[in-house]
């Protein structure tokens, strides 16, 4: 028997960078939030674990056991070997938590065949700061690293959302190494649309240091009447929300005629 999970798109509806501390990572204030489509994942059970690509994204990733849906796989104890099958869909090192999503789906796919140990959170971190509230994949307030999560009732739950990438990949080191060091202050109080609309990323100028096309790219988005337009993560990719689906589907159209070249990708959010 076959299972089926979807590496749901991460997004960072709202980034502030508080400080460097003093383990080298940084402490953060995010809002997480995921769209319905992303990567496909399939999995059956196996004498050992193997893995194979597909996907517009594929030729990025190799099916050896150095990345992190095989580390997810070897990080769950099972009686069980797993054959996965992923359909990398999203675009790798852009902001959008691929790896993350993957690993997350891993997660639910041996919760589904097999249940999750009790620590599973702890095992989710060490794969990466985003990885345990991919598991999960539902709006939550992220602080710490990011691994510390505080679950919100979302009040933007089925609002269309187009995401767009240039491209252009953007590993989050040199990102994070750009940032200039200011706190710019907290996340606002309220309502997750507050959080978004009030908040800020504090990555997106260091990004755009980097990659000057994600300033093309905001700039586009934000003349296509979405309600809000952002920088996800580390970049490159952007997000923009909108009210309609008919508004969303005309900034699509225009977006993919101007500047064909770019990837895109529509959905709502979870």
């Amino acid at each position: 028997m076959a299972f089926t999970e979807t590496a749901y798109a991460k997004i960072n509806l709202a980034l502030h960078v508080r400080k460097r501390r003093e383990d080298g990572y940084h402490e953060l204030e995010t809002v997480f939030a995921f769209v319905d489509a992303g990567d496909r994942l399939t999995a059956r059970n196996a004498v050992a674990d193997a893995l194979t690509l597909s996907g517009e994204f594929s030729g990025q990733l190799t099916g050896s056991f150095d990345n992190i849906v095989s580390r997810a796989l070897t990080s769950l104890p099972r009686a069980e070997g797993l054959a996965i099958h992923l359909e990398k869909n999203l675009p790798v090192a852009a902001g959008l938590g691929g790896g993350s999503a993957d690993a997350g789906a891993i997660f639910r796919l041996i919760e589904r065949m097999h249940g999750l140990p009790d620590d599973w959170m702890v095992r989710a971190g060490r794969l990466g700061a985003d990885v345990p509230a991919c598991v999960e994949s539902l709006t939550c307030l992220g602080l710490g690293t990011g691994t510390d999560l505080h679950p919100v009732d979302s009040d933007l739950s089925g609002t269309p959302v187009l995401l767009v990438n240039p491209r252009r990949p953007m590993p989050t080191g040199p990102v994070f190494a750009n940032w200039d060091g200011l706190d710019r202050g907290a996340l606002p109080v309220g309502p997750v649309s507050r959080m978004a609309l009030e908040g800020r990323n504090d990555l997106e100028a260091a990004a755009i240091g980097l990659c000057p096309d994600i300033a093309t790219v905001l700039e586009e988005l934000r003349g296509t009447g979405a309600f809000l337009a952002r920088m996800s993560g580390s970049g490159a990719s952007c997000f923009a929300l909108f009210r309609s689906h008919g508004v969303m589907d005309n900034a699509l159209m225009e977006i993919r005629k101007k500047y064909p070249e770019w990837w895109t990708l529509t959905g709502l959010l979870r």
